[in-house]
């Protein structure tokens, strides 16, 4: 499982022209679901990403995580951190989690997200969404499991 995490100033995702999830300020997180990927592995990049210190304390250093900088958690899945990019001009989406699959995983992620959280927004699975941030920073990082 692989989740792209980037610090945002605030962030929407829409879908049809209409916003499906926002927040303020805190973590933009896109979510990639592997075949071998599983709801264990799951919980543990929540778990982690809930913990990762990426905001800045009161030394301006990275040292508070989302919950410590008060900030949200806008969740969208992306099957294109998945893709196998080795050989050739076209993208391989073989080893990411099937579909049907990986909504039923996402939704299953989603619903702990919230029972961990309480500040989460999220895209829409398998829509075409269109993405809108300020990136704080930037900071960017990839989280694996």
């Amino acid at each position: 499982m692989r989740a792209f995490i980037q610090r945002s100033l605030s962030a929407h995702v829409s879908v049809d022209d209409q916003i499906v999830g926002q927040i303020s300020h805190g973590l933009v997180v896109l979510l990639g679901i592997g075949r071998e990927d599983t709801l264990e592995k799951g919980k543990k990049l929540i778990d982690k990403l809930l913990k990762y210190r990426i905001f800045d304390d009161e030394n301006g250093k990275m040292g508070w995580n989302v919950a410590q900088a008060n900030g949200g958690i806008l969740l969208i899945s992306q099957f294109t951190l998945y893709a196998n990019t080795h050989k050739g001009l076209r993208p391989d989406f073989a080893p990411a989690m099937p579909p049907a699959e990986a909504e039923a995983l996402y939704d299953a992620l989603l619903s702990y997200l919230h029972s961990q959280y309480q500040h989460v927004a999220a895209g829409i699975f398998a829509a075409d969404m269109q993405v809108h941030l300020i990136n704080d920073g930037p900071v960017s990082f990839m989280l694996e499991v």
